[in-house]
């Protein structure tokens, strides 16, 4: 009698921990729960670094209040909050004198001294292109494809660690256009509060960019855009196994002493139509926020913002500040022209940042 008594007592016991340890978690948030847990975020703290007027920054913590609101008519629930951004030119400098990745591959072609020499005609040839870009103005046709080959077959060979710690030395060089800044600080302060915020309510953030998706996850390694490689989308290129050759995937097979290195061949430039196509194939869930900055990102705002079950909106940036940043008045024009034409939510660099690199960076040569 007194071992059964023993034996209720210990598993009334266990019963009792699982209990407390099933009630703890669940007062934490943590294990089946999928709504929101996290305290609000104020907008006044978390967007410091917006202007008072804003409208963009007014129209984005009104949307907030609108989605978060449990019971409301416009909440969304937490898997689906999805928000896809652009990277240069919408989180990330966009032009010094061009975009990251096109000023990569003029140095890996034109200035390294260990590669130069190797650089294919066809390499060497649409450097060059960027080059005659950055001087005049006008880009050659089919550039955008060409650069994606040539970045392909420039860094043929490396492991994808090895393509990365490259682009790590290649970010401490600095800035032609700004001082107090080298190649990889280039992010827009303000918007990376707004990343910061978003992931503060719940929302999953994805990079959906028109740059290789390689150089994308270096820009951000060791950075202040807190974004896992999951998340990250670009143009690609192909991987794979050394020993490989010629062989189809389908037919090697990779063993304990295979290590993935970059094929050379570029497969798709990820831009306007192919954004929202990479979209529905890699996150399988339709955004409900886009942000970014040109006729490149039109085809991701107009999907994210039709049709769309929850409350949606797209934001597109305006280059706006000749002083800060190196804008462009005429394309600022045209993009506040089309976000009045397709409803988008204007971002103006000028007007709605108190900052956009930080106190301690200065344009060299700024416009008035």
């Amino acid at each position: 009698m007194k071992n059964s008594t023993n034996k209720w007592k210990t598993s009334t016991i266990v019963v009792a921990c699982l209990l407390a340890v099933v009630t703890t978690f669940y007062a934490l948030g943590v294990g089946w729960k999928t709504e929101s847990t996290q305290e609000k975020v104020s907008p006044d703290t978390a967007l410091s670094l917006w202007t008072d007027n804003a409208k963009a920054k007014d129209k984005l913590v009104a949307y907030m209040n609108a989605i978060t609101e449990e019971g409301g008519a416009d909440f969304i629930p937490v898997e689906n909050r999805i928000a896809v951004f652009d990277l240069d030119g919408t989180l990330f400098c966009e032009t010094d004198p061009n975009y990251f990745d096109y000023t990569l591959l003029v140095y890996r072609v034109l200035e390294d001294e260990n590669y130069k020499d190797k650089a294919s005609d066809f390499e060497k040839e649409t450097a060059q292109k960027i080059v005659t870009l950055n001087e005049t103005g006008k880009a050659a046709k089919g550039l955008e494809v060409d650069h994606g080959k040539a970045v392909a077959s420039a860094f043929k060979g490396m492991t994808v660690g090895e393509f990365n710690s490259y682009i790590q030395e290649f970010k401490k060089l600095p800035m032609p256009s700004y001082d107090g800044m080298k190649r990889g600080d280039g992010f827009y302060k303000p918007m990376l509060q707004i990343v910061e915020y978003l992931q503060a309510n719940d929302f999953t953030v994805y990079i959906v960019s028109g740059t290789d998706r390689f150089i994308v996850r270096g820009i951000l390694d060791n950075s202040p855009l807190n974004i896992p490689n999951r998340q990250i989308i670009g143009s690609d290129e192909t991987l794979v196994a050394p020993d490989q050759g010629d062989t189809d995937g389908l037919s090697y097979v990779y063993d304990d002493d295979d290590k993935l290195v970059l094929g050379g061949d570029f497969i798709i430039k990820n831009l306007k139509m192919n954004k929202v196509t990479v979209i529905a194939q890699e996150i399988g869930v339709q955004p409900v926020l886009s942000f970014g900055n040109s006729t490149g990102d039109s085809s991701m705002a107009e999907y994210v913002t039709s049709n769309n079950p929850y409350k949606s909106l797209a934001f597109m940036l305006c280059c706006d500040d000749l002083e800060r940043e190196n804008g462009n008045q005429e394309k600022a024009d045209k993009m506040f022209g089309l976000c009045e034409e397709f409803d988008w939510v204007p971002i103006s660099m000028k007007n709605d940042w108190t900052t956009i690199y930080g106190d301690g960076v200065t344009k060299k040569n700024p416009q008035k």
